[in-house]
């Protein structure tokens, strides 16, 4: 399982500095409440990419879609695999 810890030293790596508030807003609800480790579903997909943009700019969604990447690796996806585009479009393709 990627930690915060791994998503921060790859965006170190790849981008050069650890973008901790991109990996802490696309992971808020980990744990919690209905979700627990289901929380991808909520903000690993384009939409949740667009919103990073808003939020914290440009590269910033370079770095929560390389960590959604990771993340989906994990559920099986490949990059020969559509990527999600939203929570429904995520859960269609049988991810979590």
């Amino acid at each position: 399982m990627s930690t915060f810890e791994a998503h921060c030293q790859e965006s170190i790596t790849l981008f050069g500095k650890p973008y901790e508030e991109v990996h802490r807003w696309l992971d808020e609800f980990m744990g919690m409440e209905p979700y627990g480790m289901r929380h991808r579903k909520v903000r690993h997909h384009l939409q949740g990419i667009k919103s990073v943009v808003k939020l914290f700019g440009e590269e910033a969604g370079e770095v929560a879609r390389q960590h959604i990447i990771s993340d989906l690796k994990e559920e099986g996806w490949t990059e020969a695999d559509p990527f999600p585009k939203d929570q429904q479009d995520y859960l269609k393709m049988g991810l979590f």
